[in-house]
C-alpha cells in the first residue's frame, strides 16, 4: 500500500510570538531587532529538514478580531499591544517566509487556528497525513488518526495517545475540557477554580459538558457551586474553543507546495537583517546555479573515455552506487554515478532491463576501467553514505583504495546532534534545495519499481544528482572542518577509516543457531504464561498485563498501592522506573515487569533472529550506524545487538545463540571500566589514578574509602553501593537519583556523595569545570576532540537544563570510550587482514568486540588482540582488556 502524502501546517501566529518571548534579543548594526525573525525562519527550516514534507503552508492570525469578538467582546482583550520591536519585524518576515518559497495564508476576519483546522480537514479527506506545527493547546480537538500535533520548541508530537496522556482526556473531549478550565491567553473564562484536574475528573464520571451540566446538582463543595453559578456561560465558552474547520479557505491543500527560493530577494533580505550564515549559504547556492546543471547518460564507450578522461584529471570526483535493493547481502549493481564540478554529473547505466532499455555498457568493462581510479591512493573519492558503495563494489572485485570522504560522517563529526542525515534533508539544511527522493522516480508501496526497471531519464535525473549534490555538500563542509584541525582529525583517522571496518563487519556477519533459538522461544512463552496466571492469581482477576490503563485501575484503585508518579495527563503512571520502585515492596508489579522483560526478548530475539537470518550465509547481518548517537559511539539494528540484556539468565541464553562455525571459537574482547579510566585521566584524581594504577578492584577501592573500612573488610553490599556511586556520578546523578537507585534516604545518599568527593576532589572539581564550560561554549570535547554539544545546558526548563548539565558530565567520558574502541577496531582490523587473514571481528557491543578465530590460532590472536586494543590510546592509567574465547557468545564471557 503507497505511503500516504504528508501535509504540514504552520501555526506562524504561535511561532511568532514564541521566538520573541523564548530566544534572545538580536538586532542588526543599525539597531533593526531581528531576533524574533531569526527564530521563525530557523524553526521553519528546521520543520523542513526534520519532516521532508510533500505539502506545507504558514498561517498567520489577521489584523483586527473575528467572530469572536462579536460573541464575546472581551474575547483576547488581556493581550497587551504587540510590542513596537516586534512590530517591526512583521513585514520582513512576511517578505523572508515567501522569498524562502513557503506558501504563507492569511485570512481576514479569520483567526489562524481556524484556517489550520479548515485546511486539515480538507488535506484528510483528500487522504493526506497532517501534520500541525504549533504551541496551541486548541488544535489538540482536531487530532485523530490522520492529524497530529508537533511542538517545534520541545519536539514534542501529540497524535490521539498522547493528547489524552497530555490533557487526560482524548481529542474529541478537549473542547468541553477548555470550557470548563477556559483559556487564559485568549481571555476565555471558564468555571471559576475548575482547573485541569476537576475538569478531567468530571469528564471521566459524567463523559460530556452536556451530562457535567444535567448533573450540576449532584456536584458537591464550592466548585460545584461555581458550576452551578456559571451555567448558563458554558455554551458560550464552547462556542468561543471550538474551532471552525469550514470556514472560506480557498486554497488547495495539494497545491502548497514548497516554492524555488527567491534568491536575489533572499540574498538582500539576509543582506540587510545581517544573517551572516545564511547569507555565505545564499552566496554559495548562487554560484552553484550559475552554471546550468548538466547530467549526462553515458551509453558508449567513446563518452565513457570523455567522462574517464576528466575523472583522472580531476583532483577529486564523487560517486554513487545504483542498486535492486538496500541489502548489499543481495543487491545487484545496477548504475554508477559520478560528478566532477557542481551541476556537472554522468551516470552509468549497466542493468536497467526494463521493456525498451537501450542497450548498456558491460558491467565488468565498466568495473575494470574505474578500477585503477578507485585503487589509487593518491586520489580523492566521495560520497555519501560510502559504507555500503564499498559493500557494493566488493561484491565485484572492486575496493576503494583511494582517500575518500563522505558527507554523512562530515554533517556528523561537525554537530552530531538530531538532525537527519539522508541526502536530500543534507541538501535543505546545508544547500537551500531539495532532491529528487527514490520514491519519485520509483513509486510507493506494492507498486514500487527496483532501480533497474526505472527508465533512463529518470535515472540519470536521479542518480547523477546524488552524485552532484554529494560533491557540493563535501564543498561546504570540508572547508568548516578545515577550520577546526581536531575536528578533522576526528574524521580522518577515526570515522572514515572505520567505514571499511565496518563494511568488512557487517558482510561477514554473525552465525545464529534457530533450533536453539526455537527452543528458547517455546521456553519464554511457557514462562510468560506462567507469569501471566501469577499476575491474574495476584489481582484475583483476569486482565491484560500489556494494558497501562487496567494496570491503573488495578494497582492504584483495587490494591491501593501508593502513587509515585503521575503521567503528563494526571494519570498515575506504570512507568518501567514505578513498577522497579513498586516491585521493592509489592509482588504484582514484579511480576509485571518479568513479563514486560521477558515479551520484549521473546519478540525481539527469540522470535526475531531467526527470521533476521540470511537465508544463504545462516548469519545475521546487523547494520552499524556511525551517525545516530550523539556521543560517537555506534548503534546497530537489524538486529539491535546492544539491547540484549548481559546480566539475566535469559539474555545470557540468547547469547548462546550466537555461535562458532565448525573449527572456529568466538573470543571476545571487553574494556574493563574505560569509562572510569577516563574520568581518572580526566580529571587526574591521585586516589583514583592510584587504585587504578595497583589494579584494585575499583568498586571495592571506592568502597573502602566511602564507608572507611579497609579493603579486605569490604562487604557485597558496600561494594554494591560503590559501584553504583561510580557509574551513577559517571552520568551526573543527584542524590535524589541515587537514593533511588539504592533504595536508601536522599539523606544517605547525599552523605555517600559528600564523602565520595571528599575522597576524590578531582572528580568533583572536574564536574564543576565542565559544567561552566558547557555552559559557556554549548558543546565538551573528548580526548581526541570530537565535539559533543549540549543544546539543553542552555534551556530555560530547569529540568531540561539539569539534563543538560548531566550530558555534559557524562560525555567526554563516553564520547572517548567511543573514540577509543573504534580506534581499536581500526588498528585490529588492519592487523588482522595481514597477519591473520582466516580470524574475522564479527561483532561491536558497547565496549566488547567480537571474533571468529580459527580454534588453532586463538591464543595468538586472542594476544595480538589484548594488546593493540590496550595500545589503543595512552592514559595516565592502563587500559584492561578481559578476554575470553568458547563456542558461543556467552561462553567467551
Amino acid at each position: 500500500m503507497a505511503q500516504k502524502k504528508q501535509i504540514v501546517l504552520v501555526d506562524g501566529s504561535s511561532y511568532l510570538f514564541r521566538a520573541y518571548y523564548a530566544l534572545p534579543a538580536l538586532s542588526n548594526s543599525k539597531g533593526q531587532p531581528t531576533g524574533a525573525i531569526y527564530g521563525v525562519i530557523n524553526m521553519l527550516r528546521r520543520l523542513l529538514t526534520d519532516h521532508t514534507p510533500d505539502g506545507i503552508a504558514v498561517v498567520f492570525d489577521p489584523k483586527g478580531g473575528s467572530f469572536r469578538n462579536t460573541l464575546y467582546p472581551a474575547y483576547k482583550a488581556n493581550r497587551t499591544i504587540m510590542p513596537d520591536d516586534l512590530q517591526q519585524q512583521i513585514q520582513p518576515l512576511f517578505r523572508t517566509i515567501r522569498a524562502l518559497g513557503f506558501p504563507l495564508i492569511i485570512k481576514e476576519g479569520v483567526e489562524a487556528d481556524d484556517v489550520i483546522a479548515t485546511l486539515a480537514l480538507k488535506a484528510k479527506q483528500q487522504g493526506m497525513r497532517v501534520l500541525i506545527s504549533t504551541g496551541d493547546k486548541d488544535l489538540a480537538q482536531i487530532v485523530d488518526d490522520h492529524i497530529t500535533l508537533i511542538n517545534t520548541m520541545t519536539d514534542q508530537q501529540l497524535d490521539a495517545k498522547g493528547v489524552e496522556q497530555k490533557f487526560g482526556v482524548p481529542p474529541e473531549k478537549i473542547i468541553d475540557y477548555l470550557a470548563l478550565i477556559g483559556d487564559t491567553s485568549d481571555n476565555v473564562p471558564g468555571i471559576p477554580q475548575v482547573g485541569p484536574k476537576t475538569a478531567v475528573r468530571w469528564l471521566t464520571q459524567y463523559g460530556s459538558l452536556d451530562n457535567i451540566i444535567q448533573h450540576a446538582d449532584e456536584i458537591p463543595g464550592k466548585v460545584g457551586d461555581n458550576l452551578r453559578q456559571h451555567l448558563q456561560d458554558l455554551p458560550l465558552m464552547r462556542q468561543l474553543v471550538t474551532l471552525l474547520p469550514t470556514v472560506n479557505v480557498e486554497e488547495d491543500p495539494r497545491c502548497l507546495l514548497l516554492a524555488p527560493q527567491d534568491l536575489p530577494t533572499l540574498i538582500q533580505l539576509f543582506t540587510e537583517l545581517e544573517f551572516q550564515t545564511w547569507l555565505a549559504e545564499l552566496r554559495k547556492q548562487k554560484e552553484m546555479n550559475v552554471s546550468l546543471t548538466t547530467y549526462t547518460t553515458i551509453l558508449d564507450k567513446k563518452t565513457f573515455k570523455q567522462w574517464q578522461n576528466q575523472l583522472i584529471k580531476s583532483a577529486e570526483f564523487s560517486l554513487d552506487t545504483e542498486t535492486t535493493s538496500l541489502d548489499p547481502q543481495h543487491a545487484q549493481l545496477v548504475g554508477i554515478s559520478v560528478a566532477v564540478h557542481p551541476g556537472k554529473a554522468a551516470y552509468i547505466p549497466l542493468a536497467h532491463d526494463y521493456s525498451g532499455a537501450p542497450q548498456q555498457l558491460d558491467r565488468e568493462w565498466v568495473l575494470q576501467q574505474l578500477k585503477p581510479l578507485l585503487d589509487d591512493p593518491a586520489r580523492v573519492v566521495i560520497g555519501q553514505n560510502m559504507k555500503y558503495d564499498r559493500q557494493i563494489l566488493s561484491q565485484y572485485g572492486v575496493n576503494i583504495r583511494a582517500r575518500s570522504w563522505d558527507t554523512l560522517l562530515e554533517s556528523y563529526v561537525l554537530n552530531s546532534v538530531g538532525t537527519r542525515r539522508d541526502l536530500n534533508s543534507l541538501s535543505l539544511k546545508y544547500l537551500g534545495k531539495g532532491t529528487i527522493l527514490f520514491t519519485d522516480v520509483a513509486g510507493k508501496g506494492d507498486e514500487q519499481l527496483t532501480f533497474n526497471q526505472i527508465p533512463l531519464d529518470k535515472a540519470t535525473a536521479y542518480a547523477a544528482e546524488d552524485a552532484d549534490i554529494a560533491l557540493q555538500l563535501h564543498r561546504h563542509f570540508f572547508p568548516l572542518l578545515k577550520q577546526h584541525s581536531s575536528l578533522l582529525s576526528v574524521l580522518e583517522k577515526i570515522e572514515m577509516p572505520l567505514v571499511t571496518v565496518l563494511a568488512r563487519m557487517e558482510m561477514r556477519g554473525v552465525l545464529i543457531d534457530p533450533a536453539l533459538l526455537q527452543q528458547q522461544s517455546q521456553d519464554l512463552q511457557a514462562r510468560i504464561q506462567e507469569l501471566e496466571q501469577e499476575a491474574w492469581r495476584l489481582a484475583k482477576k483476569t486482565f491484560n498485563l500489556n494494558s497501562p490503563k487496567q494496570l491503573q485501575t488495578i494497582f492504584y484503585d483495587e490494591l491501593q498501592l501508593p502513587i509515585l508518579k503521575k503521567t503528563p495527563g494526571g494519570q498515575p503512571s506504570t512507568s518501567e522506573f514505578v513498577l522497579q520502585t513498586l516491585a521493592l515492596d509489592y509482588p504484582l508489579p514484579k511480576v509485571i515487569l518479568e513479563h514486560r522483560g521477558l515479551s520484549k526478548l521473546k519478540s525481539t530475539y527469540t522470535d526475531r533472529l531467526p527470521e533476521q537470518m540470511d537465508s544463504l550465509t545462516h548469519r545475521v547481518h546487523t547494520s552499524y550506524n556511525q551517525a545516530v548517537t550523539a556521543t560517537g559511539r555506534l548503534s546497530s539494528n537489524n538486529p539491535n545487538l546492544q539491547n540484549i540484556p548481559i546480566r539475566t539468565e535469559e539474555g545470557k541464553k540468547v547469547r548462546r545463540a550466537f555461535v562458532a562455525p565448525p573449527g572456529y571459537r568466538l573470543v571476545a574482547a571487553d574494556y574493563s571500566q574505560i569509562e572510569l579510566r577516563i574520568m581518572a585521566h580526566i580529571s587526574k584524581d591521585p586516589n583514583l589514578i592510584q587504585a587504578f594504577e595497583n589494579r584494585l578492584d575499583i568498586h571495592r577501592a571506592t568502597a573502602a574509602e566511602v564507608f572507611g573500612v579497609p579493603l579486605t573488610s569490604v562487604t557485597p553490599d558496600q561494594r554494591r553501593r560503590a559501584k553504583a556511586i561510580n557509574f551513577g556520578l559517571l552520568y551526573g546523578m543527584s542524590s535524589f537519583g541515587l537514593a533511588q537507585q539504592l533504595g536508601i534516604t536522599q539523606e544517605l545518599a547525599k552523605k555517600y556523595m559528600d564523602t565520595y568527593f571528599a575522597r576524590y576532589p578531582n572528580v568533583y572539581d572536574y564536574m564543576q569545570s565542565i559544567r561552566e564550560q558547557a555552559a559557556k561554549q554549548g558543546y565538551v570535547e573528548t580526548l581526541f576532540g570530537r565535539r559533543l554539544y549540549v543544546p539543553d545546558i542552555h534551556s530555560t526548563n530547569s529540568m531540561h537544563r539539569r539534563a543538560g548539565e548531566r550530558a555534559a558530565i557524562n560525555a567526554p567520558m563516553q564520547g572517548s570510550a567511543a573514540d577509543i574502541i573504534k580506534l581499536a577496531m581500526i588498528a585490529v582490523d588492519d592487523w588482522l587482514v595481514h597477519h591473520a587473514k582466516e580470524a574475522h571481528m564479527i561483532m561491536q557491543v558497547h565496549d566488547e568486540l567480537v571474533f571468529e578465530v580459527p580454534q588453532a590460532d586463538v591464543e595468538r590472536v586472542s594476544q595480538h588482540i589484548r594488546h593493540l586494543m590496550e595500545k589503543a590510546a595512552e592514559l595516565i592509567v592502563p587500559l584492561v582488556v578481559d578476554i575470553g574465547e568458547g563456542e558461543n557468545w556467552e561462553m567467551a564471557h
